[in-house]
């Protein structure tokens, strides 16, 4: 009888675990702050179909655009921590919190909502304009911004975004005025440079890389340490004597809560999805180098990334929308 009764104890102890699905039971949305088109758009897309193979399911791209990202970033942090939610977020993510602080308002989310999955790339700006423009080199630029302070225009993924700071840092290294027109995301800032509404453009690497081969677009500068392999012939602006260095950097978060076990299942797919050749080759097409980090050292880098873009908010200033 008491054998019996312990068998019957251990079966009852043990049945919530056999009641409970195994993790992924179901598809996974992948939350992109922007619209189709901009940079972590193009690195969500690969890395969602690479960690289909390792979850054994779908991880599907939910496009959830707007406010430089803040609509998307917020609806990740707010929602169940469970690893049905999870989101590839850009170094904006970093910026919009003490943006908002400047204006005394709440922010839509703190970082400390969210936790790091896997850093999947990283890659400087490059500062672009349309091949009929009148500027050959960034000395031809800077000049004429001198001579017309706020009459060149340029477009971004939006107010405090990747693509304004970007911009707003080089024109403060270079003591000069421009004139900011936001837009929704990366993919739409791009279609306004390529349709004339705007003049100039701060972006990644791989959303411009195709119009500059196909001679639509010219490179004058990047902000990186050292010269883009994809780009060998444009300058740093470093090299040309502006203290400007901006990256964008393409993340996976989740929500912070989610257990640890799931945490986990998330970072192992994160790892083989880098590692897959479709990734590989789908990378190589837009010419974005993998810059893979686990989840300690991409808190790491995150926080000390963190810190840098919240001093160069402070530093920029309260910037109100011109559109």
């Amino acid at each position: 009888m008491r054998s019996f009764l312990a068998l019957l104890a251990s079966a009852l102890a043990a049945a919530p675990a056999f009641g409970q699905d195994a993790y992924p039971s179901r598809p996974i949305i992948m939350i992109v702050p922007f619209p189709p088109g901009g940079v972590a758009d193009l690195t969500g897309r690969p890395t969602a179909f690479a960690m289909e193979k390792f979850l054994r399911q779908r991880v599907i791209i939910e496009n959830k655009a707007g406010a430089g990202g803040a609509i998307g970033m917020a609806a990740t942090a707010n929602s169940k921590p469970d690893g049905y939610t999870i989101m590839m977020a850009l170094s904006s993510i970093s910026i919009i919190p003490p943006a908002e602080r400047l204006f005394d308002r709440k922010p839509p989310y703190e970082m400390n909502q969210l936790v790091p999955i896997a850093l999947i790339s990283a890659d400087p700006t490059v500062l672009v304009v349309r091949t009929e423009a009148p500027w050959k080199t960034v000395k031809d630029f800077v000049e004429d911004a001198k001579r017309r302070p706020a009459k060149i225009n340029y477009s971004s993924s939006g107010i405090y975004g990747t693509l304004h700071m970007a911009m707003e840092i080089f024109a403060n290294a270079a003591g000069i005025k421009l004139w900011h027109v936001p837009y929704g995301g990366g993919g739409p800032a791009v279609t306004a440079l390529l349709g004339g509404q705007v003049e100039a453009l701060a972006s990644g690497p791989s959303a411009v890389i195709g119009q500059i081969k196909g001679g639509k677009l010219r490179a004058l500068a990047s902000w990186g340490d050292r010269r883009l392999a994809s780009l060998p012939d444009v300058p740093t602006f470093k090299e040309l004597g502006y203290n400007a260095e901006f990256y964008i950097w393409s993340g996976l978060f989740a929500p912070a809560g989610t257990p640890a076990t799931i945490v986990q299942t998330l970072r192992s797919a994160a790892r083989q999805a880098v590692e897959n050749p479709d990734f590989k080759t789908a990378m190589a097409k837009i010419e974005t180098p993998v810059y893979y980090l686990d989840a300690p050292d991409f808190q790491k880098f995150w926080d000390k990334d963190a810190k840098i873009l919240a001093e160069a908010v402070k530093r920029v200033g309260r910037v109100e929308d011109k559109k």
